[in-house]
């Protein structure tokens, strides 16, 4: 678009498996010369537009034949163009295209999924490819249970139906666009952190806000989902940070985790809350 914009729309850029030349770039490249162009279907249309279909099968686009076809007909309406660049440009796509068997990391296998499939098509087997080398930091918020932080406020049930009220905060946050918010499951988890990070959400919104507002709201989320669903129980400190999510043999931060995960978007990868339940789950014997 940036080229045409500059150069005039009057010439052929690009010939796709499906394309509609209007009447002015018809006259310009040459109405006998497009209607001879060698593809599987060439056809004059009532306003003077030629339609042209480089091959049968829209699905074998990048196929090697479909390939060859697509630049026949874009050398043949451009002569000008050397027609091993355009097949080497057109074979460089495909390449781009050829599926990749996805082997992501199992503790973040899911939230990888997500954002893979949100990936622009042209970009996506890259994408996969780049996730299957990624290896997300080993989870750090966590003690031994018998170096656990012992208590140190005056009312832990009041504690933890604070920590309870700040999940809320989170529900109404994202309940909207992430309906599974209300379950505190695992699933809900992923669903979190797909949304931040489609949202870009530590990139868009202002740093006093995400550290007043969204840290504590997502520290006691996932502390709750390791209760609710992992027999998890709240060990309350004064300082958020400090609160721990006893799980077995080990205490959690939950708190901790949050605020790493919301330094950055990439953040939200590397301290997934989707990562750090599942570990969770390895050691909760």
């Amino acid at each position: 678009m940036e080229i045409s914009r500059r150069d005039g729309f009057d010439k052929i850029y690009e010939v796709y498996w499906l394309n509609v030349f209007g009447p002015k770039l018809v006259e310009t490249v040459g109405r006998e010369r497009m209607l001879s162009t060698p593809a599987h279907l060439v056809d004059e249309l009532p306003n003077g537009s030629i339609l042209l279909v480089t091959c049968p099968t829209a699905a074998d686009f990048a196929s090697e034949e479909a390939r060859l076809a697509q630049a026949r007909a874009h050398v043949h309406l451009r002569p000008e163009l050397d027609f091993e660049t355009v097949l080497r440009t057109l074979r460089e796509r495909s390449a781009t295209l050829a599926p990749v068997e996805p082997r992501f990391h199992p503790d973040i296998a899911p939230l990888l999924a997500r954002v893979v499939a949100a990936v622009a098509i042209s970009e996506r087997q890259r994408k996969v490819a780049e996730f299957n080398r990624y290896e997300p930091p080993d989870p750090e918020e966590w003690l031994p249970a018998v170096a656990a932080l012992p208590s140190d406020v005056a009312d832990p049930k009041a504690a933890s139906e604070h920590y309870s009220l700040l999940a809320e905060h989170l529900v109404a946050l994202l309940h909207t666009k992430v309906p599974s918010v209300f379950k505190e499951t695992p699933e809900s988890l992923t669903d979190v952190d797909y949304q931040f990070w489609h949202e870009e959400f530590p990139r868009v919104f202002e740093r006093r806000d995400i550290d007043e507002h969204a840290v504590p709201a997502v520290g006691a989320y996932l502390g709750q989902v390791l209760v609710r669903n992992l027999g998890g129980q709240w060990i309350p400190r004064k300082k958020l940070e400090e609160a721990q999510v006893r799980v077995g043999n080990r205490v959690w931060l939950p708190f901790l985790r949050a605020h790493r995960y919301m330094r950055s978007c990439q953040s939200l990868l590397d301290y997934s809350l989707t990562q750090l339940f599942r570990v969770a789950v390895h050691h909760r014997t």
